[in-house]
């Protein structure tokens, strides 16, 4: 007698939301800086078949009826990382259905001679990168992680593991600290990393030159950790980043706590689309438009870099995907008429503890789906047109949506939005997931927003 055999169930939206959610958090840990995370999106795409093109290199053209027609197509300028996907059949007017994030996070960015201490501490010399929430990056281990340029002029990423901490002061020693917390951007912020007692000379602040006997060195400790010589470094960009690990947590696993959720949301939020809707190399993508991912960096301080999206980045790949399809200037100008861009952020969730710095009418809440960012003064560029495409995906992903407009006296940021609308002329609506506790060092979604954004974009993609 045969025994019944178990019946499959498809997973619930709950357990694809959360599936989603851990992959997000492995890509958070794999992208503590913007260098990272756009090393980290190629990866993951070349290992999907995307062919990685160099800048200084010639693209395939459509001359002789080879590519880019059905291909796939990955490119990183620095921290920001651009792909794409060329429907077959794809024509010199199809339009482009662009995805726009960011790779940067407010922080701390190492500053030149960074190896400072007093009082027997090594500590390292940080600046303040964009506006983070200082108290959040107090008392907590972190790293360093970034890229060393050395003077052959080779990139190396490195980045260290738990090595930092800015401590804060006991409340013995300042007993009005929980009445209001003041904290100095120049004197509070610098994180230790070492004990001169340790290694070096009895009482010696900063010395020495080599790992293992470093001395307070904080370019000997990068080195170390690049494996090459401190001597060859001749340039780095290296920021602090939280080493606490993203956790999925609370009543029916409902929320994800992680740092960097601005952005890496939406950049993994459209890689895991663009993923979905780009086939394979036997089966290439079939589409009314090109399905393009832009993640940008330098966004927190203004986005004003070759790399950002007030620079020529996404233009410049454009412009040779357009020449590839054989362009005409004419048909580049109907082909940008007719695209779409998404320009997919994080936004503020109702707080239930400060109701009151919200609109009393439109109050997102995590959990309830993405959110549409309207703004009369355009610091979001949604209009009507594009609010109604951002409607039109969400109903055919299935997904719920919701709107954000800031209340009256609570000014709100901005976003890469509008600076893609302006330099390209391009149709763009600002979208996002709410979350609490932004720019802190440490983030809160709820597990089934970030899901949900991605069903919307892979529909935003199939144009």
């Amino acid at each position: 007698m045969s025994t019944p055999s178990t019946p499959v169930t498809d997973p619930t939206p709950h357990d694809r939301a959360l599936t989603h959610a851990r992959d997000l958090a492995t890509f958070v840990e794999a992208s503590p800086s913007s260098y990272h995370a756009a090393q980290e999106v190629a990866r993951r795409l070349e290992a999907a078949g995307f062919e990685r093109l160099d800048e200084t290199a010639a693209w395939p053209s459509t001359t002789g009826g080879s590519g880019p027609a059905g291909g796939r197509y990955v490119v990183v300028r620095d921290g920001a990382v651009i792909a794409w996907a060329v429907p077959t059949g794809a024509t010199a007017t199809t339009p482009f259905a662009i995805l726009g994030a960011h790779t940067d996070s407010p922080g701390f960015k190492l500053k030149p001679r960074p190896s400072v201490g007093r009082e027997g501490w090594w500590q390292a010399g940080v600046e303040i990168y964009g506006g983070p929430l200082l108290n959040s990056w107090l008392d907590r281990e972190l790293e360093l992680a970034g890229r060393l340029v050395t003077a052959d002029g080779v990139e190396h990423l490195v980045r260290t593991g738990p090595l930092l901490r800015v401590p804060q002061l006991a409340i013995h020693l300042d007993r009005a600290a929980n009445d209001g917390l003041t904290l100095d951007k120049q004197q509070h912020t610098q994180p230790v990393w070492g004990l001169a007692s340790a290694s070096g000379p009895a009482g010696s602040d900063v010395a020495g030159t080599a790992h293992g006997t470093s001395g307070g060195d904080v370019l000997a400790e990068l080195a170390h950790h690049a494996g090459v010589r401190a001597s060859d470094v001749a340039g780095y960009d290296v920021v602090v980043a939280d080493t606490q690990s993203p956790r999925v947590f609370g009543a029916h696993d409902a929320f994800l706590a992680s740092g960097r959720l601005d952005n890496l949301l939406s950049v993994h939020a459209g890689l895991a689309a663009l993923l979905e809707v780009a086939g394979t190399p036997d089966r290439p993508v079939e589409g009314a438009a090109i399905p393009v991912l832009a993640a940008f960096d330098h966004e927190e301080i203004g986005s004003e870099s070759r790399s950002g999206a007030s620079g020529p980045f996404l233009a410049d790949v454009l412009d040779r995907v357009a020449a590839g399809l054989g362009a005409t200037q004419e048909e580049r100008h109907r082909q940008l008429a007719a695209s779409l861009c998404v320009s997919s952020d994080v936004g503020h969730s109702v707080h239930p503890n400060y109701p009151e710095r919200h609109d009393p009418a439109n109050r997102p809440l995590a959990g309830g789906g993405p959110i549409l960012k309207i703004n009369a003064n355009q610091r979001y560029t949604t209009d009507a047109h594009g609010a109604a495409a951002w409607a039109r995906a969400c109903a055919r992903a299935g997904v719920p949506s919701q709107e954000f407009v800031s209340k009256n006296t609570v000014p709100c940021g901005s976003t890469i939005g509008p600076l893609t609308a302006t330099r390209l002329g391009i149709r763009t609506v600002d979208v996002g997931v709410p979350i609490l506790s932004m720019h802190s060092a440490r983030e809160l979604t709820a597990v089934v927003d970030p899901w949900y954004l991605s069903r919307a974009v892979v529909e935003v993609f199939r144009g």
